[in-house]
């Protein structure tokens, strides 16, 4: 019953094409015309143009006044640029050196702290994890004690093992 009331609905994967009807006028004579065929735009088409045009305008007025104080300000403060450049290009070299030094500063400065963390954090696991730094023959008599241990243990069990084995053979006989 699902399956057929799930079968209608459009899935995500499928495509649906609706078609237009009537043909593509092209350009904007299909906008200036509109959908109606050719009595002329809309009112709401031209309600808007006439919306647009004095907002369109009152913008293009301000780019150009923008554009007019630039070229008059450019205009006013070149000679004062080379009056001064003396002056200024100085300082702006010293002003350049200066966040340059104080950048490579942090950046030395990162690095060094790094480079400590990284030595200390060193220096504790090789103290924690391993004592051959400090004395390799303890460590060497240690593991050895250990694998003897280990030998003996295993042979014990081995042991055990046979006679158990042989015990159940001398039961049988």
């Amino acid at each position: 019953m699902a399956d057929v009331r799930d079968r209608d609905r459009p899935q995500p994967h499928q495509l649906q094409v609706h078609p237009q009807h009537g043909r593509y006028e092209g350009g904007m004579k299909g906008t200036l015309i509109g959908d109606r065929g050719g009595g002329g735009p809309s009112a709401t088409k031209v309600l808007a143009v006439m919306a647009s045009l004095p907002v369109g305008g009152s913008l293009l007025a301000l780019a150009g006044f923008t554009l007019l104080m630039t070229v008059v300000g450019l205009a006013i403060t070149t000679p004062l640029f080379i009056l001064f450049s003396p002056v200024l290009v100085p300082a702006a070299v010293v002003v350049g050196l200066a966040v340059t030094g104080f950048l490579t500063s942090g950046a030395f400065g990162l690095t060094a702290l790094s480079s400590l963390s990284w030595v200390l954090r060193y220096i504790r696991q090789a103290r924690g994890t391993s004592t051959l730094m400090h004395d390799p023959l303890d460590a060497t008599k240690r593991r050895m004690q250990d694998m003897a241990g280990y030998a003996g243990q295993k042979t014990k069990e081995m042991g055990q093992q046979i006679q158990s084995k042989a015990g159940a053979q001398e039961g049988r006989t």
